[in-house]
This record gives C-alpha cells, sequence and structure tokens, in this order.
C-alpha cells in the first residue's frame, strides 16, 4: 500500500480508531464538564432550584453564606463504567473582596444517568484523596465581617467569630504599620469546630497539629503564583492562650499574607517566621527573655546556637522545645536585624532574599547586598546579641 493510501485510511477510521490504536474520546468527559458548568453558574447565581437540577442539592446551603466572585470546575479526567461515571476534577474559587488568586482543590465528583440518552447528574462532591477539605464540606459556614478581615466558621458561634475578626482587625493594621510591601490589608480567617477539623482542612494528620494555634495557607511561590491565602485556627489550642498570646498568632498570621508575594522557595523558614514573629511582637513591650523562655534558658545554660535555625528545625514533628527555639532564633535574628540596621532595611533584606532565583547564596546575597555584611559575621552578631539579651 503506498503512503498517501496509508494516510487517507487513517483519515477515514479516525473517527473511529485512531492510526496508533487509541480509541476515540468518550464524550462523558464533555457532558460532564458541561453538567459541572451549570452547576458552577447555580453557585454563582445562589439558585438553589438550578443547583439541584444538576444532581445532589447536598452541601449547597453549607456554602451560600460565602461571597463568592468566582466558582469553576474544570474537569481532568473522568472514568466511566455503564451509567456511572467519577469524575477527577479542579475546583477554583475566589471569595469577592479578599482573594486576588483563587483557592485551588481537587475534588471527586460522581455521576450517574438514566437510558443511554439521559443527563448526567451528580451523586456526589467531595475532596479528593490527597486534597484538604474545604470548609463546607464539615458543616454549614457561618461568616462574619470585620473592618479588615472575613470570618468563616464551622460549628463556631457568632460572638466566637466576632472575637477573631476583632483580632484580625487589629492585626492588619499593625502588619501594614511594619511591612511596606504591597498586599490586600484584608485577610480570611477559617476557625473549624475542633483541631481534627483543621487537619481535614490541611490534608494532613491531627498529630501534626495539635500544638499549632494556627497555620497560613500558601505561603511560598512568588508574586505570579500567589494563591488565595487563609489563615486556619486550631480552636482547641488557640483558645489556651492569653489575651497578647492570641493577638500575637493572628498577627503572625496575617503578616504570611502581608509577605506572600515576597516569601518563596529561596526564603529560609528562620526568616519567614522569624519576621512574623517579629511583627507579632512588635511594640508590644515583651523583652527578649520573656518572648524566648526556651532559648533564654539554653543561653543561660551556656548552650549558644552555634547556627541560625535550619528549615528541618521547623517542622511539626519536633519536641516543643526545639520547635520554640528554632521560632525564637528566627525572631532575635529579625529583631537584632530591625535594632542594628533599622525596620526598612529588615523589609529590604526579606525581599532580597525571596527575589533570589534558588535558595543557594540567598540569604548569604542579600546579607551583602543590603546588609553589607557576611553570613559569618552575621551569624556571630546574633550569638552576641543573645548572649546580651537572654544570659
Amino acid at each position: 500500500m503506498s503512503g498517501s493510501s496509508v494516510v487517507a485510511l487513517c483519515l477515514l477510521l479516525v473517527a473511529l480508531v485512531a492510526c496508533g490504536g487509541r480509541t476515540a474520546a468518550d464524550p462523558a468527559r464533555a457532558d460532564v464538564q458541561r453538567v459541572l458548568d451549570r452547576r458552577a453558574a447555580a453557585v454563582l447565581a445562589h439558585d438553589a432550584a438550578a443547583y439541584a437540577r444538576t444532581g445532589t442539592g447536598t452541601g449547597f446551603d453549607r456554602l451560600s453564606a460565602i461571597p463568592l466572585a468566582d466558582w469553576s470546575y474544570r474537569v481532568r479526567d473522568v472514568e466511566r463504567t455503564g451509567d456511572t461515571a467519577t469524575a477527577d476534577v479542579e475546583l477554583r474559587y475566589r471569595v469577592d473582596g479578599y482573594d486576588r488568586g483563587p483557592v485551588t482543590a481537587g475534588r471527586t465528583v460522581r455521576l450517574s444517568r438514566e437510558g443511554t440518552a439521559g443527563t448526567w447528574a451528580v451523586d456526589s462532591d467531595r475532596p479528593a484523596e490527597e486534597s484538604g477539605q474545604q470548609p463546607w464540606d464539615q458543616g454549614k459556614v457561618e461568616i462574619v465581617r470585620g473592618t479588615h478581615s472575613l470570618v468563616l466558621g464551622v460549628g463556631q458561634s457568632t460572638a466566637a467569630l466576632r472575637r477573631f475578626a476583632g483580632l484580625a482587625d487589629r492585626a492588619v493594621p499593625a502588619v501594614a504599620d511594619a511591612w511596606d510591601g504591597d498586599w490586600s490589608r484584608r485577610v480570611v480567617v477559617v476557625v473549624p469546630r475542633s483541631v481534627e477539623g483543621m487537619a481535614g482542612l490541611l490534608g494532613s494528620p491531627v498529630s501534626s497539629y495539635r500544638g499549632i494555634a494556627a497555620v497560613t495557607t500558601g505561603e511560598t511561590g512568588g508574586r505570579e503564583h500567589a494563591p488565595a491565602d487563609r489563615i486556619i485556627v486550631n480552636p482547641d489550642a488557640y483558645g489556651l492562650l492569653g489575651d497578647l498570646g492570641k493577638q500575637v498568632v493572628l498577627t503572625h498570621e496575617t503578616t504570611h499574607v502581608a509577605t506572600r508575594a515576597d516569601t518563596t522557595s529561596a526564603t529560609p523558614l528562620w526568616l519567614s517566621e522569624g519576621y512574623a514573629d517579629w511583627v507579632g511582637y512588635r511594640g508590644s513591650g515583651r523583652t527578649a527573655a520573656q518572648a524566648a523562655p526556651e532559648l533564654a534558658d539554653a543561653v543561660a545554660g551556656g548552650r549558644v546556637p552555634a547556627r541560625l535555625p535550619t528549615d528541618e528545625d521547623f517542622g511539626f514533628t519536633a519536641e516543643a522545645d526545639e520547635l520554640a527555639r528554632a521560632y525564637e532564633g528566627g525572631w532575635l535574628a529579625c529583631r537584632m536585624i530591625a535594632e542594628q540596621w533599622g525596620e526598612d532595611r529588615l523589609d529590604a533584606f526579606y525581599r532580597a532574599v525571596g527575589a533570589h532565583d534558588e535558595r543557594t547564596g540567598a540569604v548569604e546575597g542579600a546579607l551583602h547586598e543590603v546588609l553589607g555584611t557576611t553570613e559569618k559575621d552575621f551569624t556571630a552578631r546574633w550569638q552576641k546579641y543573645l548572649r546580651a539579651g537572654l544570659a
């Protein structure tokens, strides 16, 4: 058979079987995308009836209070067995007035249809196996609006959510006074029912967060990839804090939101966490020894750290005293820069580190460019600073 005949035959059969042996695309994927497009439109329109026409109405009332600017689905893959199908879906949504970029979440959507000409209908919509839950997966979402904040709560009283809004509303101007970068000056705080709810939202084991009062999602990646940030609270651990501790934690996490675009893979945790603690304690009147008790005990006992904390020192699985010393060491390094070089230089140093293409050389380069020093000299000055402030 000639080459032209082979090409003609392939073109003739392309609708049935490709030349490489692949079967033609199953139209189910396009059909599923269309029904999910209708479902997304119903969410944005707050149209419960239209939502129910796309399948199960379960969950609609749980998220109806959230002010949404965007909500969309992208079908990545469909596995079909007769009149049932399982779709691997990417959900993207944005809270109106708060999110510059979207939250992206993997979802597993199961569908069915009646008859060969029937329309696909959603039977269930759940988090994908390796994705965290969304707040509405845990129950009805209640919201409280603050001046600079939006608090989403599940299983929490309105009074409790208002207290979180008050803390966040004080945190935002405190961060804006310290950080001179460009950010939205608004935060979204999520308060689940318990530490189990926090772990579910983060898609991680509960044991990772039992002693952690709050975390902020989406802290690294750079300005062009910055997604929407969420401050997620562990109400069990947070409730054990005093008034100052609660404010410091919310201000710390708000700092992560503010510095998000300048926090990249080149930024070490001693800098990102230390800077957030520096802003959190700024103006609190707390002395170094009061705010860094674990490191103070170590220094008083002659155990001055030989190096700045590594990323591994910040692992949630570390011993509590080791983790505390890592945070305290990073905080005091940033505090030292603010005192000895100035707060503007601290901000510039933070940005300079994050602007590097990779971790290697980032801190060393910024120390030279912004502070006019070397890593060896900086570490020696930090050790002297610890001895003077903590011994």
